[in-house]
């Protein structure tokens, strides 16, 4: 059982990559931590921990053994993002075991990068269903919890900035990804007008690419492609800047790591995230990204509501 102060942060996508390496940092920096992924394994306490982080032998099994190892405080929790009782059930187990939920993470990912045309329907469906219905679920049966936190629910999504480069190539990929950069305008919105100063909903994402298991199909192609990688360490140290930071500056705002830790987390040099030490990974996001608010965005006009339009019909 967790010290009665220590907050407790769901990151769902944890098992390898940019997700375990959150649940870890989060873990050594005073976070009960529930580590949530679709693999998992036995538990072997004698077995070596799997050299590569990116391959399918490190599970939310081995995570938590990481992190119990290092006296951390971690449950690894099985779900598969694509079936809402699966979710439900996360949710459901975390609290049963820890009584509170302070931070959401949503970090699972599914990709196929071709055009329209070459994207089959039933790989966008499971996009779909992974990135944006998964978060969606997600956010829906943890709110209420993140709601009564006595630490200031925060939710942080690995989403993009919404800009039309994005979409070249790939538009049924950017379709579900986009939609969970809205989902985080939205419900930031949507906090603002319940007067929830304490509360927070951002996105993050790399301006640089970050070594992961996605990237290992082109590492393997070309070796020489590591020299244009972070480490999953930059990322997981703008999470935790932003987990800081005050509810009102992360509020709704879709983010770039490397732009957050530069303005915000006092880091200036970036080379100590290098996978190759002495390269300079190229910035793979605009240098300037659009505003997306309009003159009049104080005037609704007649807001409809369509819950209580049901409600007072029953």
């Amino acid at each position: 059982m967790p010290p009665p102060c220590q907050p407790v942060a769901l990151v769902i996508g944890a098992s390898r990559g940019i997700g375990r390496q959150v649940a870890i940092d989060l873990a050594s920096n005073g976070y009960t931590v529930v580590v949530a992924a679709k693999s998992s394994a036995p538990i072997d306490p004698s077995a070596p921990f799997p050299p590569d982080p990116n391959s399918p032998a490190s599970t939310i099994t081995t995570v938590e053994r990481e992190i119990l190892n290092n006296g951390g405080q971690a449950t690894a929790i099985p779900v598969d993002t694509t079936d809402p009782t699966s979710i439900q059930d996360l949710v459901s187990k975390t609290i049963e075991k820890h009584q509170t939920l302070d931070v959401l993470i949503y970090n699972p990912g599914a990709i196929w990068w071709a055009s329209i045309q070459d994207t089959p329907l039933k790989r966008y469906q499971l996009m779909h269903r992974v990135n944006s219905e998964g978060l969606y679920t997600s956010i829906q049966y943890a709110l209420p919890y993140l709601k009564r936190s006595t630490h200031g629910g925060r939710i942080i999504v690995v989403s993009p900035p919404i800009y039309s480069r994005f979409f070249r190539g790939k538009t049924a990929y950017a379709m579900t990804k986009v939609a969970m950069s809205v989902l985080t305008k939205g419900l930031a919105m949507d906090l603002e007008r319940e007067g929830r100063r304490d509360m927070a909903i951002s996105s993050i994402w790399p301006a640089v690419s970050i070594e992961s298991a996605a990237t290992k199909q082109f590492t393997k192609k070309d070796p020489n492609f590591a020299r244009d990688l972070r480490t999953p360490a930059i990322f997981s140290d703008a999470i935790f800047a932003m987990l800081k930071a005050p509810a009102n500056m992360v509020n709704g705002e879709l983010l770039l790591d490397e732009d957050f830790l530069r303005k915000h987390g006092d880091v200036t040099d970036f080379s100590k995230y290098s996978v190759i030490p002495g390269s300079e990974p190229r910035r793979i996001m605009p240098v300037e990204l659009p505003d997306l608010r309009v003159k009049e965005q104080d005037d609704e006009g007649m807001r409809h509501d369509s819950a209580k339009e049901r409600t007072s019909k029953i």
